[in-house]
């Protein structure tokens, strides 16, 4: 693995991963995993693998919709027009992620700064939107649940337009 500017390309993400103050692990030589800290997520995991060549990153945003694929498809493909250096991606079980692939001579911690923000705009921001059109169904039973046993649906708030009567 050749050098970029600041270093081999572990030394520049290592020094960026620490001094952004994030947790973080190497299980392998090369591979990082990153929790990034979120708002409506409570978090997302992301993978960084550090090739011959390339920087890939890979991090999962929410498992398979439940309905209404079609509109989730539309609206990932419709956001990917928008995202920086970052694009959804779905895996053969449906899950949907954010992957990105750069070269290796890009990695320097602005760029990575700038990737993780997409990471957590893609994942984090959307993550409300991508329920809705996914998981209506699911939401208003999990609500109507609660109700019926007398338990909080403050983290269901976010939803009242779908679980409150017209």
């Amino acid at each position: 693995m050749g050098d970029v500017a600041g270093g081999t390309p572990d030394a520049v993400i290592e020094r960026f991963l620490d001094d952004a103050e994030l947790t973080w692990e190497s299980p392998d030589p090369g591979s990082y995993v990153i929790t990034l800290p979120g708002t409506r997520k409570l978090s997302t995991t992301l993978s960084l693998i550090v090739g011959k060549h390339s920087l890939s990153l890979n991090a999962f945003v929410i498992r398979h919709p439940d309905e209404n694929h079609e509109a989730v498809h539309r609206w990932l493909l419709e956001r990917n027009l928008r995202l920086y250096g970052v694009s959804y991606a779905i895996d053969p079980l449906g899950d949907i992620y954010v992957t990105a692939k750069l070269p290796l001579a890009a990695v320097t911690p602005d760029e990575l700064d700038r990737l993780l923000g997409s990471v957590l705009e893609a994942s984090d921001g959307s993550f409300n939107t991508l329920l809705e059109l996914g998981f209506a169904t699911a939401i208003r039973k999990e609500y109507a649940w609660r109700v019926s046993r007398g338990e909080s649906t403050r983290n269901l708030e976010a939803f009242a337009h779908l679980t409150q009567p017209r």
